[in-house]
């Protein structure tokens, strides 16, 4: 069975990717981080985008949107 991917968050920081993966994570929230970063010529361009099953895309983005306002 394949698994459809829902992005539910992008950021142009890797620490913040990463809290945002792991808080997921703690809720039980299968997790993908693909790296769209570019570091040629000494410039990092691009992001880190996090995607979730799209069965749990609602959920997850009521997780992170109910962390923000904390």
């Amino acid at each position: 069975m394949q698994i459809n991917w829902q992005k539910v968050f992008e950021t142009t920081l890797y620490t913040e990717a990463a809290i945002v993966k792991g808080a997921l994570e703690n809720n039980e929230i299968p997790v993908q981080m693909l790296n769209r970063q570019d570091s040629m010529y000494n410039v990092v361009l691009g992001s880190y985008e996090i995607y979730v099953p799209a069965h749990f895309e609602t959920l997850a983005c009521t997780l992170l949107a109910n962390a923000l306002k904390n």
